[in-house]
């Protein structure tokens, strides 16, 4: 990266510093903590004696539930509270330095970047690999596993999501009666089940639905009244059809991925964020609605339990984030516990609807390229053909790992 400065004599000189990276931090009130900084300065600070307060801990996680504002909304005071941490970087009693007149330029000439013919000439063999895959008669849904691992490229995505969620058979002549049952199937359940959304014992359903689709990104996208209505219809058929969890916030969210790489397929813009999708037939919108459906359907399988009552498939998730950045990184998980900030707090939208809030769509989706085929994995375990030396095996590994972590708490502790 390139800087610019001034000197004392107010020439304009700069400087390469090879590695100096900016990370932004969003929704932050305060600036990142940094304990050698924070530390040494502050020793010199006189303290005002306080009287402290002890904030109450939540004790359960309906208490939790009760007390904490709506854990998915993305916030509409972001702005404000950057706003707030630019003004505390820049006031005069920072414990940082205060700011020098300093610019940025990016340097283009850096060796380490791929040049884009290099890097088309990667995309090219890798979508020729998946194209060669999925022209045979029977997929190969192992190879396309691995192949998936780093990444689908975008014109053979659609199919071979469909085929990782288990929504498509890896046989090719069956694909097509395949999707037309499951299509007909979807519609019949619209058919059936939709008129009822005003009924007394859906009603609530509905219109909690109705309510947390407009807060759901990307706007442009989702706001569109032809998308809204393939929304609600979606996450309604999928709460009438699973009474154990019904329709529960951060489900919503999941739907998305699906329907813009399904809708990617018939659509002119690049960015398929924006994509009108009026201009898509509505044959063709009725078919992504069902596909978008089923493969939501098939990944939620696996992890209904982080929706049904008190949601303990996400509260066990959590736990184990926790347990795992006590063991790897106890200099954070220390510094949590001290300011009693509680994991289910920050964590539990993170595991609620698999980072959808966190990162930008597209890297969702590209996170997605990889969870698809653990997911796959997870729900098709190669076993049906384990015998007994496998099963001790097996049973060997799970004692050694028991023996390093599970009796071991303190194994990655200094």
């Amino acid at each position: 990266m390139r800087v610019f400065s001034t000197d004392g004599a107010g020439v304009l000189v700069h400087k390469e510093i090879a590695h100096l990276y900016i990370q932004h931090v969003y929704g932050a009130q305060h600036p990142p903590f940094d304990p050698l900084l924070h530390g040494t300065l502050l020793k010199a600070t006189p303290k005002v004696p306080t009287t402290p307060v002890k904030a109450k801990r939540v004790s359960t996680f309906q208490e939790f539930e009760s007390n904490t504002s709506d854990a998915w909304d993305a916030g509409e005071d972001d702005d404000e509270l950057l706003a707030m941490a630019a003004e505390r970087l820049n006031s005069e009693d920072s414990v940082l330095p205060p700011p020098s007149h300093v610019w940025f330029e990016p340097v283009t000439s850096d060796p380490g970047t791929l040049s884009s013919s290099a890097l088309s000439e990667r995309e090219a063999s890798r979508l020729d690999k998946f194209k060669q895959l999925l022209a045979g008669p029977n997929t190969d849904l192992e190879e396309l596993r691995r192949l998936s691992w780093s990444g689908i490229p975008k014109p053979v995505r659609p199919i071979t999501w469909k085929l990782l969620s288990g929504y498509l058979p890896a046989n090719a002549e069956r694909r097509a009666a395949t999707l037309q049952r499951k299509r007909e199937e979807y519609f019949a359940f619209v058919e059936h089940y939709y008129d009822s959304r005003n009924d007394e014992g859906h009603q609530d359903t509905y219109r909690q639905i109705h309510i947390d689709i407009p807060r759901m990104s990307p706007e442009a996208l989702t706001l569109q009244p032809a998308v809204t209505e393939i929304f609600e219809r979606i996450l309604f058929i999928w709460a009438i059809r699973h009474p154990a969890s019904g329709y529960v916030q951060g489900i919503n969210d999941l739907v998305t991925p699906f329907f813009v790489v399904f809708i990617c397929e018939h659509t002119e813009e690049e960015d398929v964020d924006i994509a009108d999708v009026s201009r898509v037939p509505a044959d063709v919108l009725r078919n992504v609605e069902a596909d978008t459906y089923w493969c939501m359907s098939r990944l939620l399988d696996g992890i209904q339990d982080n929706y049904t009552f008190a949601q303990p498939g996400i509260q066990m998730k959590v736990r184990m984030l926790e347990e795992l950045v006590g063991r790897i990184d106890e200099q954070v998980h220390q510094h949590l516990e001290q300011h009693e900030v509680r994991y289910l707090q920050f964590a539990f939208r993170w595991m609620n609807n698999l980072l959808m809030r966190e990162v930008p769509l597209r890297c969702t989706i590209r996170l997605w390229d990889t969870y698809q085929e653990l997911l796959l994995f997870l729900q098709n375990l190669p076993t049906a053909r384990w015998g007994d030396e496998e099963v001790s095996l097996l049973l060997a590994e799970a004692y050694r790992l028991k023996f390093a972590f599970a009796d071991a708490p303190n194994h990655y502790k200094k």
